[in-house]
């Protein structure tokens, strides 16, 4: 963060500035005064606010209540597997209307969806702390404590 003059981030080191009561300040002030010596030119040093995980935390020793979180994380396997699903829909339509048979590869695919599905909210509902939600999520992929993979598509 930055410098701040009487509160406000209007100077930059390396470059002058005017005080309160109309004093320039020289260019070199980060060189020349100390911070005993800014203080009392108005001059304080405002850190980095400390970052978090928004879609986590409230704050970065606050994590969001996890009964909020996991109808939200649960909801999106539901809307990834109907996505997935939606791509093979037509072999579904296709069936009903001109009693044309599903390829065998769809339909074990569109099961192993569902089942992946099923098997992604359990792992969510398993969790009992955000942390806990959060290291779920975001494991990648094959690596141990990771959500189960969705199937690979029929080809």
């Amino acid at each position: 963060m930055p410098y701040l003059l009487n509160g406000q981030p209007t100077i930059t080191p390396g470059r002058s500035f005017q005080t309160a009561d109309g004093s320039t300040v020289t260019n070199e002030w980060t060189k020349v005064f100390n911070t005993e010596e800014l203080a009392a030119l108005g001059v304080t040093w405002q850190d980095d606010p400390v970052w978090f995980d928004k879609q986590w935390y409230i704050t970065a020793d606050t994590p969001k209540d996890i009964a909020d979180l996991k109808p939200v994380k649960l909801a999106d396997q539901k809307a990834k597997a109907a996505w997935l699903l939606s791509k093979y829909d037509w072999y579904v339509t296709r069936k009903s209307e001109t009693d044309t048979a599903i390829p065998e590869a769809v339909t074990t695919y569109r099961a192993a969806v569902r089942t992946a599905c099923s098997a992604r909210e359990a792992e969510i509902t398993a969790t009992s702390t955000t942390p806990e939600l959060k290291t779920l999520m975001e494991t990648p992929a094959g690596q141990s404590g990771a959500l189960t993979q969705w199937p690979d598509e029929p080809s």
